[in-house]
């Protein structure tokens, strides 16, 4: 029979020590679960404009009830495609923008989703000059960042949620950002599901991974398998 788990301590007023447990759940999750979307999708993430661009992409395709994996196909062939930037993406046709979603499964929602992403990239080259941190620079705070990303057409609470959890790698201003979704994870995982306590096991630069498999744990009842597996929880 498994040991149970050591009860949680609280260090301080604001301060939390994890236990042991926490870590080894942490360390199993971030070793087999915990790459993220946009890793997953080839983009390497950094605060430019292509990039960014990438991850907006990314959450459009993520948040249509489609699995992630051919989401995150789809992407891989947009980007092959040319569509890596807001301008090249205006340079490519609605049929090959089609084409581009089909090769990569995403069918179900390909006529639909390249119109979004002809109107997408012009409005961020409108308003923007292309580069999405001007949005940045206009929201005051968190909740103004997600107001400010489903004013874009295809972009709900979903899709604004996925692109924050992300770029709070480079926008670290944003973090912790725990989203509903990633804390049902953690919470099934046996981790804090308060932000800073969960961001309190890890490095600011592994946090968007943590909260990567915390939504893959909220999902697939497989990942919350494998991780007690491993650390025998």
């Amino acid at each position: 029979m498994a040991a149970r788990p050591l009860p949680r301590k609280r260090c301080g007023v604001a301060g939390y020590r994890s236990t042991m447990t926490d870590r080894d759940v942490v360390e199993a999750l971030l070793d087999r679960h915990g790459s993220t979307y946009a890793q997953d999708a080839g983009i390497r993430l950094a605060d430019r404009p292509a990039p960014l661009w990438q991850l907006l992409v990314l959450s459009l395709l993520l948040s249509a009830r489609i699995s992630s994996d051919l989401a995150v196909r789809a992407a891989r062939e947009l980007f092959d495609a040319g569509c890596t930037t807001p301008e090249r993406t205006r340079d490519t046709t609605r049929q090959q923008r089609v084409q581009a979603l089909g090769r990569g499964g995403y069918r179900r929602y390909d006529e639909r989703t390249s119109t979004q992403l002809g109107e997408l990239a012009d409005r961020v080259v409108g308003d923007f000059g292309g580069d999405l941190r001007g949005l940045r620079e206009a929201a005051d705070d968190v909740d103004g960042m997600a107001r400010a990303l489903q004013r874009f057409k295809g972009i709900g609470p979903a899709g604004a949620a996925i692109f924050l959890r992300e770029v709070q790698g480079v926008w670290p201003d944003l973090a912790p950002y725990v989203d509903d979704l990633a804390a049902k994870g953690a919470d099934r995982l046996g981790l804090p599901t308060d932000p800073d306590r969960l961001a309190a096991l890890v490095s600011a630069e592994d946090l968007p991974r943590l909260v990567a498999g915390c939504v893959r744990a909220a999902r697939d009842q497989k990942v919350v398998d494998d991780v007690r597996t491993v650390t025998g929880a």
